[in-house]
């Protein structure tokens, strides 16, 4: 190859303009780097979980928060909502295997920096 050539990849699909404020990929993006976005995700990494074990799982987020964030995860296609036919009803959540694809990443960014966080000082 020449030098100063340039290369210009050829995809089968288009790709999504990320930069663009239209992009509906920059929709997926805010919601799972959202205030509670990354935590639900790494929360149901681990297991599926009812409504209020997620919330309990989650130190700090309100129901209504947990229920705009899980509302736009499902959206996304990160998450999934099982609804079991009870009295109450029992309703369930697990990851997608979009959302597992999404939020491994974000797991191993969490163990990187607890790992390189220096020790807590006991009090």
């Amino acid at each position: 190859m020449s030098e100063g050539a340039q290369v210009t990849p050829v995809d089968a699909e288009p790709r999504y303009e990320v930069f663009h404020t239209d992009c509906p990929a920059r929709d997926v993006v805010d919601h799972v780097t959202s205030r509670w976005g990354i935590w639900v995700l790494i929360s149901l990494r681990r297991n599926d979980l009812r409504f209020y074990e997620l919330r309990d799982s989650i130190q700090g987020i309100s129901e209504k928060m947990l229920a705009q964030t899980l509302r736009a995860l499902l959206k996304d296609g990160l998450v999934w909502r099982e609804v079991e036919p009870t009295t109450p009803p029992q309703v369930t959540y697990g990851l997608s295997e979009f959302g597992k694809d999404i939020s491994e990443p974000l797991t191993d960014l969490f163990d990187r920096i607890t790992r390189q966080l220096p020790p807590r000082a006991t009090e």
